[in-house]
């Protein structure tokens, strides 16, 4: 009876192990949060690459929680709203960050 209630203790304890080992925090995502972010990763790229007047193959796309960050070098500010606006008509964006910058120009634009 002792062993088969110690082994219902330490099998236990792995599962809620294993349970919060998947567990979001505030700079890591759960498992969950990241299948999420990476389909919105997908779709903003998707999207940036049929908006015409973006080089999209300039544009790195991060997320994360739904905050999309923009980095990169464009040729024009023109460029880069149209890169943000696009990608904030996107299911599941949040919010935007542009980090990037007209080419021949320092920081962000």
């Amino acid at each position: 009876m002792k062993s088969s209630n110690r082994f219902s203790a330490i099998l236990a304890m792995t599962a809620l192990l294993a349970v919060a080992g998947c567990a979001a925090t505030a700079t890591r995502e759960g498992t969950g949060g990241y299948v999420d972010d990476s389909a919105v990763t997908t779709k903003v790229k998707s999207v940036l690459l049929g908006t015409h007047g973006v080089d999209s193959t300039e544009i790195t796309v991060e997320t994360f929680k739904g905050v999309v960050k923009l980095s990169g070098f464009l040729e024009s500010k023109e460029m880069i709203d149209t890169a943000v606006n696009a990608a904030e008509t996107v299911d599941g964006v949040k919010s935007v960050t542009n980090d990037m910058t007209v080419k021949g120009q320092q920081g962000p634009r």
